[in-house]
């Protein structure tokens, strides 16, 4: 149900002839905006010089509908899991030399894509681990790419975590509803 504010912002937008995907463009934007500012304050009161993977997070899960905004964080979650685990057993046990990475990468898209399933944002998973083993490599330390891999890794779920936040409490002030046409379907 629809609130008199979804209703008003909806009757402004449709007055100015935007369609149904429009306004998701409009909300997403707004999402994004206030996601953005949240996550780069945050990050930045706390001295984290560089939040660009708490960025890249909070836009895959600042969808401006909120069942997607939901599946799109669990997916993400569940695959920067995979990644960070196999990431961290490589980065612990591993070897330390040119293969490392390629072959860890592989194992982590084999792990995600034949164990754990959950294809959407299934390549999160290679790409946490290649975040992770790459910290150990470019530290050319063990307990330094651990913990600048947690960092990350860290950044990421807080970033996915704002973007969901976000995307359920705008829900409230602005719900958008589909289209009659579109909801059947």
């Amino acid at each position: 149900m629809t609130t008199r504010r979804s209703q008003k912002a909806e009757a402004l937008l449709h007055r100015f002839g935007l369609s149904y995907d429009h306004v998701l463009g409009v909300r997403f934007a707004i999402n994004v905006l206030l996601a953005g500012n949240i996550v780069w304050f945050v990050l930045r009161s706390i001295s984290d010089s560089n939040p660009i993977w708490a960025i890249a997070s909070m836009v895959a899960a600042a969808d401006p509908q909120p069942d997607e905004a939901r599946r799109m964080f669990k997916s993400r979650l569940i695959n920067v899991m995979v990644g960070c685990a196999v990431g961290f057993t490589f980065l612990l046990v591993g070897a330390r030399n040119d293969w490392e990475l390629p072959v860890a990468l592989a194992v982590t898209v084999l792990i995600s894509s034949y164990v754990v399933r959950v294809k959407t944002m299934w390549r999160q998973a290679p790409i946490t681990a290649a975040v992770v083993i790459a910290s150990g490599l470019v530290n050319q330390s063990t307990k330094l790419g651990a913990i600048e891999g947690l960092h990350k890794v860290g950044e990421v779920i807080f970033g996915c975590a704002v973007g969901l936040a976000v995307s359920l409490l705008m829900t409230k002030v602005w719900l958008i509803e589909p289209p009659k046409d579109r909801a059947a379907s």
